[in-house]
């Protein structure tokens, strides 16, 4: 399969280390392409729930993949997230072309955007970060039940839905939460003078111009690896985003024969993890 040439890369909220990641597909598409430069935009390694002890080995192909674009030189943002905030301490950190940052300021084509990952506009990320996790252990338990009721789907002949996306959207709380989400994050932008503010962390993907009484700038969402399987790219000079589901070529790639049974337990996980990355300097750390 011949790849196709990416000049940026966003990902965002893939959630490795959970059920819900969806890594045999991420895999294909990060085979597909040739970035020039690569955004992991937080959330990629779901350190909330490294005490489940699930850690295939589809997963781990993902960091490897990601890695070899480091030894290629690629340049690699690491934007941290509220799930990988073990990572936040290192922001600031260097290790060949992987850089770890907790926002990202860059020119594009005489424009500026700013990465970041979102959940700095996440009231219960403030001020409950227990009742945000819980939330989110609750929120993967729906994931799980959705595969199951998926798969009883798929036996009795009828199509995949998608339980936590219905749900959110039906909540009125949820609509305006993604909106005022969305609003604070383009009126920022704007103050600050950048064309592009790039997000993550809602699991929303949408590329839209904002207008305001002080300015105009383009929102852009990356979405995630468990519901939407999207991300952003772009090349000459423009955004565009990129839907797994929608890319029929992708139904034409064989997956990779993994065993899926692979576990490690926590230590084990973050030892291999820094040897993925070698962070020798980190290993003691994080233990």
């Amino acid at each position: 399969m011949k790849k196709r040439p990416v000049d940026i890369v966003v990902l965002s909220d893939i959630h490795l280390g959970t059920y819900g990641c969806h890594a045999k597909e991420l895999l294909k598409y990060l085979k597909s392409i040739k970035p020039k430069e690569v955004i992991l935009n937080g959330d990629i390694v779901d350190i909330w729930q490294f005490s489940k002890r699930y850690w295939p080995k589809s997963h781990m192909k993902v960091v490897k993949v990601i890695m070899e674009w480091v030894a290629k030189g690629i340049p690699v943002h690491y934007v941290t997230g509220n799930h990988d905030e073990l990572l936040r301490k290192f922001s600031g950190s260097h290790m060949g072309s992987l850089s770890i940052t907790n926002k990202l300021v860059m020119p594009l084509h005489n424009k500026k955007a700013w990465v970041f990952h979102g959940d700095v506009f996440d009231v219960t990320m403030q001020h409950s970060k227990w009742l945000a996790k819980l939330g989110a252990k609750g929120y993967d338990f729906l994931i799980l039940l959705n595969r199951a009721i998926n798969f009883i789907c798929k036996k009795i002949g009828k199509g995949p839905i998608s339980m936590s996306k219905k749900i959110k959207n039906g909540v009125k709380s949820a609509v305006k939460f993604i909106n005022d989400f969305e609003r604070i994050a383009a009126d920022i932008a704007i103050e600050n003078g950048y064309d592009y503010v790039v997000c993550g962390h809602i699991h929303q993907p949408v590329i839209k111009n904002i207008k305001t009484e002080k300015g105009e700038v383009t929102y852009l969402n990356s979405g995630d690896w468990i519901e939407n399987l999207t991300a952003l790219e772009y090349k000459k000079g423009a955004w565009t985003l990129y839907s797994y589901l929608e890319d029929e070529s992708m139904n034409n790639e064989k997956d990779d024969p993994l065993d899926e049974s692979f576990l490690l337990e926590k230590g084990e996980l973050f030892e291999s993890l820094l040897t993925e990355f070698k962070i020798n300097g980190m290993a003691q750390s994080v233990k």
